[in-house]
Order: C-alpha cells, then sequence, then structure tokens
C-alpha cells in the first residue's frame, strides 16, 4: 500500500499547484493589455483579437470535464504533468507566432493544457493532505487565492512586461513557471493510484461540445466584420444549434455522460451556474473593452495601461476573505446578493465616470473599478459553496468542473459580444461602446442578484453550518 506523503512533501505540492493555477488563471487576463501591440504588430483585426482571448478560453472550457476524467484513467500525477508540458509548448509557440492564426491555434492548445492542470491539481493536493483535513481546507484556501489573485492582477503584470520586453514577453513569462511547477511535481509528487472505476471518456460529448461552443463563438466575433446575412456566420449559427442539440441528445442518453444534465434540476444548482456565467460574461468583455479603450482613447502607454487596471485587483483579497464570514452567518443567498448588487453599482458608476470623459479623469474610475471586484469577492465563494452544497459529495468534483468550464464559456461569449459591441470606429464611437457594455454589465449583474434571492439557500437550509 502507498504511503501518504509526509507534510514537507505536501508543502511542495501545494506550490506546484498553486504554480499552476497561477499561470491558467494568469494567462486567462495578461493578454488583454498587450491586445492592440498583437494587433499592430502581426497585422490582426478586431475579430482575430477576439480570439487571442476567446481560443484560450474556449479550449479551457470544452476539455475542463473531460480533463477530470483523463485523471482518474492515467492517474493525476501523469495528467498533471501532461497539462504543464502542454502549457510550456505552448506558450513558446505563442511566443514564436509569426501570425494571429499561428497564435490562436496555440493559445487554444495552451487552453487545453490549462484544463488538464486544474482538476489533476485538485485531485493532488486531496492525495497530499488527506493525513490532515484542516490543512487540506487551508491548502485549497490558498490554492484559490492565488488563482484569484492572478487573474486579477493579469493586465497589471501584463502591462509591465510589455513596457519592458514586447508582447510576446506575456507568454515567454509562463516558460520558467511550467518549468518549476513540473519539476516540483516530479520530484515531490507521489505516484497517486488511478480510479478503478473512472468514467469512461465522452468522445461524442467532447466533440459536439466543440462543434457548438467554437460555432457560436465564431459567429457572434464575426458578425461585425461579415454581417449577419454572410454564410459563414450564418453557418457558424447553424453548427451551434445543430451541435448543441445533439449534444444534449448524447448526454442525455451514454452512460458516462461529459455533462451529466440532472444536476441542472436543482434550482440552486442551476442558479448558481447561471449567476457564474452571468459574472465572468461582464467581468471578461470588460477588461477586453477597457483595454482598448485605455490606450485608443486616453492615450495610455502599456506601462499606464497596466496600473490603471490595479484598483480591479485592490479589493478583491479583502471582500473574498469577507465571504467566508458572511456566508457563516447570513448563508449563501446573502452573499451572492450583496455581491452581485456592489458588481452592478460598479458597472454603472464605471459607465458614468467614462460617461463623462475627460472632465473627470481616471478619478471618476476608479470607484466603479474598485467596487467590480469588491462585489465579486463577496460572492463567487458562495457560489462555489452553493454548487457544492446543492449535489451529493460523490459528484462535488463533476459539479465543480460544471461551474468552472460554464464560466469559462460566458467569459468567452462576453468577450465576443462585448468586442462586438465596440468597433473601432472614431473616439466617440470606441467611448460610447464601452458605456454602452458597461451599461449592459450592469443590468445583467443585477439579474444575477436577482437569482441569487430566487435561488441560493438561506443559512437554515444548509446542510451543515459551514466554517468561518
Amino acid at each position: 500500500m502507498q504511503q501518504v506523503p509526509a507534510k514537507p512533501s505536501a508543502l511542495w505540492v501545494l506550490l506546484a499547484s498553486s504554480f499552476a493555477f497561477i499561470i491558467v488563471q494568469l494567462d486567462v487576463t495578461i493578454v488583454n493589455v498587450a491586445l492592440p501591440r498583437i494587433g499592430a504588430d502581426l497585422g490582426a483585426g478586431v475579430s482575430d483579437l477576439q480570439w487571442v482571448v476567446d481560443a484560450y478560453t474556449l479550449g479551457f472550457a470544452v476539455f475542463l470535464l473531460s480533463a477530470g476524467v483523463l485523471g482518474d484513467k492515467f492517474g493525476p500525477k501523469q495528467v498533471f504533468l501532461a497539462g504543464f508540458s502542454l502549457f510550456l509548448a505552448a506558450s513558446v509557440a505563442c511566443g514564436l507566432a509569426p501570425s494571429s492564426m499561428v497564435l490562436n491555434i496555440a493559445r487554444a492548445i495552451q487552453g487545453i493544457g490549462a484544463a488538464l492542470l486544474v482538476p489533476s491539481s485538485l485531485a493532488i493536493l486531496n492525495y497530499s493532505y488527506a493525513h490532515d483535513k484542516k490543512q487540506l481546507a487551508k491548502s485549497i484556501a490558498l490554492w484559490t487565492a492565488a488563482g484569484g489573485v492572478s487573474i486579477a492582477a493579469g493586465p497589471v503584470v501584463g502591462g509591465l512586461l510589455l513596457s519592458v520586453g514586447g508582447w510576446r514577453s506575456i507568454f515567454w513569462v509562463n516558460v520558467p513557471i511550467c518549468i518549476l511547477g513540473f519539476l516540483l511535481t516530479w520530484f515531490s509528487v507521489p505516484r497517486i493510484p488511478r480510479a478503478e472505476h473512472g468514467k469512461s471518456f465522452d468522445i461524442a460529448g467532447q466533440l459536439l461540445a466543440i462543434a457548438a461552443l467554437t460555432g457560436f463563438i465564431g459567429a457572434v466575433i464575426e458578425v461585425h466584420a461579415l454581417g449577419l446575412s454572410h454564410p459563414l456566420v450564418q453557418g457558424g449559427f447553424a453548427v451551434a444549434l445543430v451541435a448543441g442539440a445533439l449534444f444534449l441528445i448524447v448526454e442525455n442518453k451514454v452512460a458516462s455522460p461529459m455533462l451529466p444534465l440532472p444536476l441542472f434540476r436543482q434550482a440552486a444548482f442551476s442558479g448558481a451556474v447561471l449567476f457564474g456565467v452571468l459574472v465572468n460574461f461582464s467581468y471578461y468583455g470588460v477588461i477586453f473593452v477597457l483595454s482598448f479603450y485605455f490606450q485608443k482613447i486616453r492615450g495610455y502607454s502599456v506601462m499606464e495601461t497596466g496600473l490603471a487596471f490595479l484598483p480591479l485587483t485592490g479589493t478583491f483579497i479583502f471582500s473574498n476573505i469577507a465571504s467566508g464570514k458572511v456566508t457563516a452567518h447570513f448563508g449563501l443567498r446573502m452573499p451572492m446578493i450583496a455581491g452581485g448588487l456592489i458588481c452592478c453599482s460598479g458597472y454603472a458608476l464605471l459607465a458614468m465616470g467614462i460617461g463623462v470623459g475627460s472632465q473627470a479623469g481616471f478619478a471618476g474610475m476608479v470607484p466603479g473599478l474598485m467596487l467590480i471586484p469588491a462585489g465579486m469577492g463577496l460572492a463567487v465563494p458562495a457560489m462555489t459553496t452553493s454548487i457544492l452544497s446543492s449535489v451529493q459529495k460523490s459528484m462535488a468534483g463533476t459539479a465543480s468542473a460544471v461551474l468552472n468550464a460554464a464560466r469559462q464559456v460566458g467569459g468567452a461569449m462576453g468577450v465576443a459580444v462585448y468586442g462586438a459591441m465596440v468597433s473601432l470606429g472614431t473616439n466617440a464611437q470606441i467611448s460610447n461602446g464601452v458605456v454602452h457594455t458597461l451599461i449592459a454589465s450592469s443590468i445583467l449583474l443585477l439579474m444575477a442578484a436577482f437569482l441569487a434571492y430566487r435561488t441560493a439557500k438561506n443559512a437554515h437550509e444548509l446542510p451543515h453550518q459551514l466554517p468561518a
């Protein structure tokens, strides 16, 4: 029987797992401030630049549900190492990309690597800290915090790197992190036994999910440039509709579905998933359009653009910490409602700050930029807990994967839709487009707060008291 690793080894495992989640989350947002530079260097239009973001998030989203099955089949350590290797190779390809097409293909492969890293890293943590449940909870909290801070800090880090080494540096920075993570995993993580009775790989569901999501996102991205009547756009929507319908049929028939549809019969589960989609749709989309706004309209340098995103990171950590205490006292509904309303106010204030233009300057944008992460940090942990508390323990891993996949899809849709709303026309057109996206985000987060009111649980409805 294989021995449980000792605590010092488990600490190295935590570091390796955190490296994985840092690069996965960092690469979601770090590219945003580089998009104008990438477009100028590679001759890429807005639709190509939308794919720089969405190719990664789609690759991440569509393979995330299957990655857990691969971990059961081949072992979490092997899949984790494969994820680091694939992410490293794709990052090198991104750094050397001679065209936007090559860059976007490499970004999609990066997303697949990210999908391999996330579920296996949690499985490794769970095994390594199996001897100490309290330490397990702390390690997962630290792992989550590392990812949360990195996704919020992505634009800031991107701005700093661009000012020193150009846009390719945002991909080269992944190389040492991947190498360190790989080596730490190789030497400190024991060989974890494979699951004896794991799920089978849902090939049909995986292929149909790729076709449906890629067709839909591609059509939305191209509709602005080609028009709704263009055959490619109509074909994309048609592929999405047919593949989506077939996906639902297949998932309802196969013995081991990639997406267990019965989970959505739980109001708390489906409500929390939709809440997460709305949050990511707004956040990813707004970061995308603000990157152009700061550089094209405000005339900020890449360094100034990165620093302009700094308020988005400032309140995230504090509200994230507060969320656990609020949830422990008031249940899941209160922090989700409050977080949604705070985000709603942040987007509305940001729209007002941009609407008055140069009269208020950047100072007029700061309150909104700070309220958005404050609301997210308060709501997202409660949303995740709502997912886990609404299903049986045996389904917790699958439910968490469904939530993360849905949020990534929401983010990809946000970039596609908001990118189509903000055309690179006159300064007035860009500014008006950004304001419209912020108003839309405010409305979506108001809807999310109402959704939480209708579906999230109160404290007395929880199966057990949550820890403070």
